[in-house]
């Protein structure tokens, strides 16, 4: 395999498009695709070239980084018309930095392994902020020469960077890493609730809570005012995968239920219906 000198971008939102622009400051030539004019705008004043749909995009990589947000999403760009499948060369590397269920990362990497392409998982964690700042966490998977030949295009937006295992590894450990985050944004919220109520400040509470055994990531960061876009579609992800594996969850299923309560009460809207689960 020789070295990745074009990284192609699929989707150029919040996360895609800075991690095109570093990239670009990388030194490494990106192409980008978002059907959003105004995510083309942004990625192209990063320095990324665009490209006209992901079939061209798929043209010219070396490597193509699906930041899409649900499984629909990824069928569209890849397989779709225009989709990055018609352009893709043999032995062209996807990295999937979605989050999906490990089974659905696993039939992906199935279909691409039959048209002589690899998949990598790369579910990216710690959101926007990291995203901006470069210090995104990978949990990665999927064939370690592929993986290990990308490290130096991941380590330009990831700070922290880890591989699990063969395709859906790393979305297993994204599932359960976004299981353990809407438990504690869910009892926190509790907690601090249940404080006021005993007539506390609950910012008050919250700041001495840090520096003891309640301290938690979400409590640190106000995890909950990013709006939890995500939350009942990650939850149904764990809830899905726990039924297959016959494996019961009693307290993911209350953290579901939970977590769309305080999206309700926060004013946040209708939750998410995920898509070909």
């Amino acid at each position: 395999m020789k070295p990745i000198e074009t990284v192609g971008i699929l989707g150029l939102g919040k996360m895609g498009g800075p991690i095109a622009g570093h990239l670009v400051a990388r030194g490494f030539k990106v192409i980008g695709y978002d059907p959003v004019a105004r995510a083309r705008e942004q990625a192209a004043a990063r320095g990324a070239r665009g490209a006209a749909s992901a079939r061209e995009l798929a043209q010219a990589s070396d490597l193509v980084i699906v930041v899409v947000g649900f499984d629909s999403e990824v069928e569209e760009v890849v397989f779709g018309k225009d989709g990055a499948l018609e352009g893709a060369r043999p032995g062209l590397i996807v990295a999937l930095g979605s989050t999906v269920a490990p089974r659905y990362s696993r039939r992906l990497a199935s279909r691409l392994a039959e048209k002589n392409l690899v998949l990598l998982d790369i579910p990216l964690a710690r959101g926007e902020a990291a995203a901006t700042a470069a210090k995104l966490l990978i949990y990665g998977a999927g064939d370690p020469a592929a993986f290990e030949l990308c490290k130096p295009v991941f380590s330009a937006f990831a700070s922290d960077i880890f591989h699990l295992g063969p395709a859906g590894a790393g979305q297993v450990a994204k599932m359960v890493n976004n299981l353990i985050l809407w438990a504690c944004i869910s009892v926190n919220d509790e907690g601090l609730r249940l404080g006021e109520a005993l007539g506390v400040d609950p910012e008050r509470l919250c700041e001495a809570l840090r520096h003891g055994s309640a301290q938690n990531w979400a409590m640190d960061t106000q995890a909950e005012r990013s709006g939890m876009p995500w939350a009942e579609k990650d939850m149904s992800i764990v809830l899905e995968e726990a039924d297959r594996a016959r494996l019961s969850l009693p307290l993911a299923g209350t953290v579901k239920e939970t977590i769309k309560g305080l999206k309700i009460r926060m004013g946040l809207g209708m939750p998410e219906i995920p898509e070909h689960l």
